[in-house]
């Protein structure tokens, strides 16, 4: 019986799916693992069933054994309390960055480790380089499906038991690689939505958690101050995030212009809503940020103070700026120019060049709005 050296979650979808194949072609003694990490409240279109089917149906295709664990518990301890606990703060979390340290990382590690292996692959986009005894989290090659903003949290010992096969390839090519070897997720659409959890309409999911409280949706006023005039009412602030435009149902407001509206603040305690016209509001905007603990891919920063490049959300192009480490683990980053809708939750995620350094969440910034409210709580 061949020894099992690696063993690949199958998510079933395309990208994990080529993962197993590519380390199969490779020689590599392979198994599959499907993980359940939610357990189906009824409050939407989950699709694990569908996935766990495409997912036994490629390991059949590549003649590969495979293995399934419920993680459902785990999940929801582990990030999904969390989940809630930091929306009814009115902050946005970012469920996949802890999905992947709590669930994929260390859970999944461990079955892995349980069932003989040495390593996980899974078809994130991003690459593991070893150099000088430690090893480096990598952009992907393709730019536009990195997803090494996601995987900012993980460290030494999940690195070194990590392999992503797709890190050097485009998603074109993936594509045409799971079409060549006539796997049945060639063509699957890509998965959306939170984390294990899947597309659903999200007020509506958030609600059967955080029920809804409705309150005044307020204008900024033009001449500086925040509390302008009530425009409308919301179903709660939590619902919402810094930058939105969707969902406000504002319509045509007497004495303000025929433009859209954004969200450019929330005043918990109130449960007032701050908008603004204009996707470049002045109270959307700040130059400077407060982490909370920050980690460290390496074990610990390059520096107490450095320049490097930073995303604070998904996607974003590089930001120039200063990171100094403050003694109690937290950074203070100031950005080389004012960066838009930077929202306390989120995550920061530092790189030098292709090299993630490692990130933190988001705990305040110098937003106008933002100071005024915390000027205002005290």
């Amino acid at each position: 019986m061949t020894t099992v050296r690696t063993v690949v979650g199958m998510s079933g979808g395309v990208d994990s799916s080529v993962a197993a194949l590519r380390l199969r072609e490779a020689g590599e003694p392979i198994a599959g693992l499907f993980m359940q990490n939610w357990a189906d409240d009824g409050s939407g279109d989950c699709r694990a069933e569908d996935d766990r089917r495409d997912a036994v149906a490629v390991c059949g295709r590549l003649g590969l054994p495979i293995h399934f664990r419920d993680f459902s518990r785990e999940y929801w301890d582990g990030v999904f309390a969390h989940f809630l606990a930091e929306y009814a703060a009115g902050r946005t979390p970012n469920p996949d960055v802890l999905c992947n340290r709590e669930i994929k990382f260390k859970h999944f590690l461990d079955a892995a480790h349980s069932l003989g292996a040495e390593f996980i692959a899974t078809g994130h986009y991003a690459r593991v380089e070893r150099r000088e005894g430690r090893h480096r989290l990598l952009r992907a090659a393709d730019r536009s499906k990195d997803q090494s903003y996601f995987l900012h949290q993980l460290g030494q010992t999940q690195l070194a038991a990590t392999r992503f096969p797709l890190g050097e390839l485009l998603k074109v090519d993936v594509r045409a690689m799971a079409q060549a070897a006539g796997l049945p997720t060639a063509a699957k659409k890509d998965s959306t939505g939170i984390c294990f959890i899947g597309e659903r309409d999200f007020r509506d999911f958030l609600a059967r958690y955080l029920p809804a409280r409705e309150g005044e949706i307020r204008a900024v006023a033009g001449d500086g101050r925040p509390d302008g005039r009530a425009i409308g009412r919301h179903a709660g602030v939590f619902y919402f995030t810094l930058g939105q435009r969707e969902g406000l149902n504002i319509g045509g407001v007497r004495g303000f212009d025929a433009a859209p509206w954004y969200v450019v603040g929330k005043d918990v305690a109130r449960n007032v809503l701050y908008v603004d016209q204009g996707t470049d509001s002045p109270w959307l905007r700040s130059q400077a940020l407060w982490s909370e603990t920050a980690h460290w891919i390496a074990g610990s920063p390059p520096a107490r103070r450095f320049a490097c490049t930073a995303q604070t959300r998904y996607r974003q192009p590089d930001e120039d700026c200063e990171v100094q480490v403050l003694d109690d683990g937290r950074v203070q980053v100031r950005f080389a120019r004012p960066q838009r809708a930077v929202t306390p939750g989120q995550s920061l995620v530092l790189y030098d060049g292709e090299v993630c350094l490692g990130g933190a969440v988001i705990a305040a910034t110098d937003a106008p709005l933002e100071q005024h409210l915390k000027v205002n709580a005290a």
